[in-house]
């Protein structure tokens, strides 16, 4: 999926909302357990079908699915699969976090664009350009670099300072000249929004991946007051407070009442 797609899905629907889909076996409804083998991909699928409507993008995290070893892994398969054959239109992200060595990172760049099939994979850059480029060699597919994150310990690193420079800035900067607007994005975390106008002064026409709105504390206005583009510029990610609204037999409706929440809220933003 091209730039341009991706904003069209965005001013169609009037949502820039993602979803990660991180099941969790110890979270997943009961009646889910005890009605299927493949508990992770009927949880998913429930999820999806039920919000499809009010995201533009689902971020499957790879962890939730390694976890569980073959058997998580073909709930991922399984999910993408249902992803890509029943919403085409949707963005897929595999948030995957890799980074290595450039044969490496080659490798790790088929795995997710050509036999999962998704448009985009999360990136740390730590080991530097050769961990990056080899994921920017495939049409139509995504980098999504590590930038400034929402976790606490995100202070320990990128936040200090080099050259009389934060270091995430330094990142920012030094992987935009790698990619381009239309094939580089950068993970920024909510919890860091009065840090965006420095961000949208480095890279004004990237696409940013925001995690961190809702359980995580982060304030979506926020978010928009300092982040947002004349091409909206953002995609905001939601997990936990969607797909675990309720651990009932209401699950879905619960998580598609929580995620219409979010892009309403983001509709009354883009109408401002």
């Amino acid at each position: 999926m091209n730039k341009t797609e991706l904003i069209q899905q965005i001013q169609l629907k009037k949502s820039f909302l993602c979803l990660g889909l991180d099941p969790d076996l110890t979270k997943i409804p009961k009646h889910i357990l005890e009605k299927n083998d493949d508990s992770i991909f009927l949880f998913n699928k429930e999820i999806i079908d039920a919000t499809a409507s009010y995201c533009v993008a689902y971020k499957p995290n790879t962890a939730f699915y390694e976890a569980y070893g073959i058997k998580g892994l073909q709930s991922l398969e399984k999910t993408i699969l249902y992803l890509n054959k029943n919403y085409p239109n949707h963005f897929l992200i595999a948030d995957a976090k890799r980074g290595d060595i450039g044969n490496t990172s080659t490798m790790y760049a088929k795995a997710f664009f050509e036999s999962f099939n998704c448009h985009a994979i999360t990136i740390a850059p730590y080991m530097g350009s050769d961990s990056v480029k080899p994921f920017l060699e495939f049409k139509n597919k995504w980098a999504i670099v590590l930038g400034l994150t929402s976790n606490t310990g995100s202070a320990d690193f990128q936040q200090l300072y080099l050259n009389e420079k934060e270091l995430y800035a330094t990142v920012i900067e030094t992987c935009a000249k790698w990619g381009t607007h239309d094939n580089m994005m950068f993970v920024v975390g909510a919890t860091k929004a009065e840090l965006l106008t420095k961000i949208r002064a480095i890279i004004p026409n990237h696409f940013l991946l925001v995690p961190g709105v809702g359980a995580q504390g982060g304030s979506l206005q926020d978010v928009c007051k300092y982040g947002l583009t004349k091409d909206i510029g953002l995609l905001i990610n939601s997990s936990r407070g969607i797909i675990y609204a309720s651990s009932g037999t209401d699950f879905a409706e619960k998580a598609a009442e929580e995620a219409k929440k979010i892009a309403d809220e983001m509709s009354e933003i883009l109408k401002g």
